[in-house]
């Protein structure tokens, strides 16, 4: 693995040496990781936490990183000592990934001493915040497509790193594969893969292409048939070698479009796929795909059975960036916890103070989810009681539940700096989401206008911060 402690942002490490003057470095700290909505996010879907827990057991500066450091002439030698020595030996609880998550909600905390806390801050967010976007992004739009979806993006990534993670993160949200062989290689993902336009042209006709194509491939031959004219030259000459290949006892896969209007191509293509006896091939469409692209096809009643979506994907076009932050939300003395609150003008950036838990609430008759519901760490849930819900800001919002099952959303990932919560394979992980997304009505889902799922806090958790944002009053 990459030695990465110096993937950071230079006043976590200008803070460090402060603590470390001061003496408070070894003090106790807790630092929350979640996101703020905004129109375009009301739900994510969680990623990044195997890459964050090894982060974290792999922890240490080299002699080359300390020697970097020394030159920037800013650093006091008694301080670059003790980086010499530094390991994490905190704790991090964490919801799984692939877990549906919610805003202002916990997804990720840190529990360590105040330098290693506010050291691994940046990679953390790197880490999270990338791999929850695009596995969110996947989850929208495999979602609109009903499944089928291949990630096409290590192109158009933003560096090869976003390309290989946002593969896995994509697999995570319900993509069936990728383009992406290195990405194939390390996660044991399926990879898929034709021809491009620039196989049809080098040879001296499509027909020729086509042919040389299915001579190479003959049990996976699927031909793109939109370099010249998809309906006059391309699917007539797919079919000619469909149909040589099926006197040769081979059966064609299909054929790919990438550009033009997609919805009447494919209908018509299907149309004379069908007339010519193969209504098994299957119509693969590329070119620019999103959520609402795909939506706007079906609806248009398009004959796509395959969706290879690249650019929009891999770059969360719409939404570059979750926006997830790092809060402190509490430091000990001894055993003591001291709850830690972030104030603001703006009520939806006050934090939530102290060590904290997440369960997530389902009606026992349907198993749906009702609401989350974050508590003070030790508080407990009463299934047997009726439980209130009350809106965090907007108090009057109250609802009681009854006949109700609470599940813990969090495990402890990195315990003492080493990691001790199993970690499962890609596909485990795809599979969590697929049955865990399956338990929210689809209204909280819905592309449009989607209905705001619940996120509650205890009354005792609600208390504790309206005391302390009623004692330091507003600022900054």
């Amino acid at each position: 693995m990459r030695n990465l402690s110096l993937l950071t942002d230079l006043y976590q490490l200008t803070m460090g040496q402060g603590y470390f003057n001061e003496g408070k470095h070894e003090q106790l700290a807790v630092f929350d990781v979640f996101f703020r909505p905004n129109k375009l996010i009301t739900y994510s879907v969680a990623a990044g936490m195997e890459q964050a827990a090894e982060y974290l057991e792999n922890l240490r500066f080299g002699e080359e990183d300390i020697a970097y450091l020394r030159s920037l002439g800013i650093f006091s030698a008694p301080f670059l000592s003790y980086l010499k020595d530094l390991r994490f030996t905190g704790d991090a609880y964490s919801v799984r990934e692939g877990e549906v998550v919610f805003p202002y909600e916990p997804i990720f905390t840190v529990k360590a001493s105040m330098i290693q806390a506010q050291l691994v801050e940046t990679a953390l967010l790197t880490f999270i915040n990338h791999q929850t976007l695009i596995a969110t992004k996947a989850a929208k739009i495999c979602a609109a497509a009903g499944g089928g979806v291949m990630e096409f993006g290590l192109r158009r990534a933003q560096g090869a790193d976003a390309g290989v993670y946002g593969a896995r993160a994509a697999m995570i949200g319900g993509c069936t594969g990728t383009s992406n062989v290195y990405a194939g290689k390390l996660f044991d993902i399926p990879v898929s893969g034709t021809m491009a336009h620039s196989w049809v042209m080098n040879f001296p006709s499509e027909t020729e292409a086509f042919r040389a194509y299915a001579r190479s491939f003959p049990d996976s031959c699927l031909l793109l048939v939109d370099t010249y004219d998809t309906l006059h030259s391309g699917v007539p000459n797919a079919i000619a070698v469909f149909r040589d290949l099926r006197e040769a006892g081979h059966e064609p896969v299909g054929i790919r479009l990438d550009s033009g209007d997609l919805a009447y191509l494919s209908k018509e293509a299907r149309r004379m796929l069908d007339e010519a006896g193969f209504p098994s091939a299957k119509i693969c469409a590329s070119g620019d795909l999103d959520e609402y692209s795909v939506r706007s096809l079906k609806q248009q009643g398009a004959k796509i059975d395959l969706w290879g979506v690249g650019t929009k994907l891999i770059t969360s076009a719409d939404l570059p960036a979750l926006g997830g932050v790092y809060k402190l939300a509490a430091v000990y003395e001894g055993e003591r916890e001291i709850p830690k609150i972030k104030l603001s003008d703006t009520t939806e950036k006050i934090t939530n103070p102290g060590l904290k838990e997440v369960y997530r609430i389902y009606d026992k008759k349907t198993e749906k989810a009702i609401a989350d519901y974050i508590v003070r760490s030790g508080e407990t849930i009463d299934e047997s009681a009726p439980l209130e819900l009350v809106h965090p800001t907007e108090n009057w919002k109250r609802k009681t539940v009854s006949n109700f099952t609470a599940r813990k959303l969090r495990e402890t990932l990195v315990k003492g700096g080493k990691r001790v919560s199993p970690s499962p394979s890609l596909s485990e992980i795809a599979a969590y989401f697929k049955a865990e997304s399956a338990r929210f009505w689809e209204e909280y889902k819905r592309q449009d206008v989607p209905h705001i799922y619940k996120v509650d806090l205890s009354p005792a958790l609600l208390s504790l911060k309206r005391e302390m944002t009623e004692s330091f009053g507003k600022g900054e």
